[in-house]
């Protein structure tokens, strides 16, 4: 098939780099990766430090910095935010002016508004991944899009979740489990991912210490108030956090864990650390939240009731005494990149197909 020229639109306030600060940089890194590999011509625009053999061209984050009458204006609002809708606004426009010279077709893999609500005023289609349940801007960003935008979740979960909003085709998350190998299991128990409310892993800490087992976390530090409130409290010889790791040591501690802990306090979109667990052959024990039940299948691990508070820990238990392999050829049946990228290629030849006016 002819390659295409494709542009990714990432985040502009994280990396798209190791160690990645969630699973959506994971995500973008290894799609741009997989694309390039597969001879598309791949551009990603991203926040600066991201990753430079994937093509990136950097946001401009940090160019507007706001004047002495600004600042003493209460409705300014936070200068993180005007940074990311100056830089996604200049992006836009010149997407509009020149995008259609240099590429073919756009996938917005960020979470903002903005690339939505301009989307219409392209000559090229756009792609755009749903990768949280509905927000109230990009609701508002959706609210008078075209019939012509194209749109995919990363669950079916997540694809419902926005059904009152838009029409989108789901498209599970997947893992390169040619990097994500095997591991010989049998350590402490692991919980990775970024330390915030909603991934909530102190609730990691409370089950395996119901379970008996120890456990490390691995993970950023985003909410310090809430790592300092929940989580330093709670830390000992049995459960000590291990760092903000790259993939490879990610990998090698993964798998060298007995079980993997996932504890979504909210509807998780996917759960792509309970995929890369599953990838090392680590069975999960996960509460039964959001899309967790389209990601850990029968073979990869066990599912938890959250309103149980001792349902996790009997789940840790379950899971470690599953067959290794088993739960690695789970993976990779079910979770693996190759599958993810067939079908965004699929969605971006789709998008190219159909009749578009000109902007």
């Amino acid at each position: 098939m002819r390659p295409m020229r494709i542009c990714i639109i990432g985040s502009s306030r994280f990396p798209i780099r190791e160690p990645f600060a969630g699973g959506l940089e994971a995500h973008t890194h290894a799609l741009a990766r997989r694309l390039s590999e597969r001879g598309h011509e791949v551009t990603l625009f991203a926040a600066p430090g991201s990753d430079p053999t994937l093509g990136v061209e950097e946001l401009a984050v940090e160019q507007l910095e706001p004047g002495t009458g600004e600042r003493s204006d209460t409705s300014y609002p936070p200068h993180w935010w005007m940074q990311e809708h100056h830089a996604y606004q200049g992006l836009m426009l010149e997407l509009m002016r020149r995008g259609h010279e240099r590429f073919d077709v756009i996938h917005n893999n960020s979470i903002h508004h903005l690339p939505v609500a301009m989307a219409d005023v392209l000559r090229i289609p756009m792609v755009t991944s749903l990768h949280t349940p509905p927000t109230p801007w990009l609701r508002s960003a959706m609210a008078h899009v075209s019939p012509r935008a194209v749109f995919v979740a990363v669950s079916r979960c997540t694809a419902e979740a926005w059904r009152g909003t838009v029409v989108s085709q789901a498209i599970l998350n997947g893992v390169d489990t040619d990097r994500w190998v095997a591991g010989p299991g049998g350590g402490p128990a692991v919980w990775s991912g970024r330390l915030v409310p909603e991934k909530a892993p102190h609730l990691a800490i409370d089950a395996a210490r119901r379970a008996g087992m120890p456990l490390l976390l691995a993970g950023p530090l985003l909410d310090e108030e809430y790592v300092a409130r929940e989580v330093r409290p709670r830390l000992g010889d049995d459960v000590r956090h291990v760092g903000h790791l790259d993939q490879r040591a990610l990998c090698a501690l993964v798998g060298s864990a007995r079980v993997a802990v996932v504890t979504p306090d909210w509807e998780e979109p996917y759960g792509l650390v309970a995929a890369e667990a599953m990838a090392c052959g680590t069975p999960v024990a996960a509460l039964d939240r959001g899309a967790m039940r389209e990601v850990v299948l029968g073979g990869g691990g066990v599912l938890a009731d959250p309103h149980d508070p001792a349902a996790l820990a009997r789940a840790m238990v379950t899971a470690a005494g599953m067959d290794r392999d088993v739960v690695r050829r789970t993976a990779v049946e079910h979770c693996s990149l190759e599958r993810m990228v067939d079908s965004y290629e699929q969605v971006y030849r789709q998008a190219l197909e159909s009749p578009r006016e000109a902007a």
